[in-house]
């Protein structure tokens, strides 16, 4: 048995009050265990959150096919009706989706 049930109880009670990467570094230093077995721990007990991956600017990130998708569907169209559009860099379909979404907002505020 790699912990105790007292180990168990503080592992958990400590990375529910702070769930970083760095409590389970702390935990792992305090208890002389590894990281990973910490983690491990913590995913057997069902409390470990992975941490989210976030692009450069802060956002969750999405494919130039998620946006094409997205574009298609925002000015009703299939899918196949904007083939290749995924081939324009994702800057150009991140500001076309803006503004189609921009432009959705305005016509829903006339007829209101």
């Amino acid at each position: 048995m790699n912990y105790s049930d007292k180990e168990t109880s503080f592992i958990v009670e400590e990375y529910n009050k702070n769930p970083t990467r760095e409590t389970v570094d702390e935990l792992a230093a305090k208890l002389n265990k590894t990281p990973k077995s910490i983690i491990g721990k913590l995913s057997r007990e069902g409390v470990y959150r992975r941490s989210v991956y976030k692009t450069k600017t802060g956002e969750t990130p999405i494919t130039k096919e998620e946006l094409v998708q997205l574009i298609a569907e925002s000015i009703d169209l299939e899918i196949q009706a904007v083939a290749g559009l995924e081939k324009a860099p994702k800057a150009v379909l991140k500001r076309l989706l803006e503004r189609i979404n921009d432009e959705s907002e305005t016509v829903g505020d006339y007829t209101t």
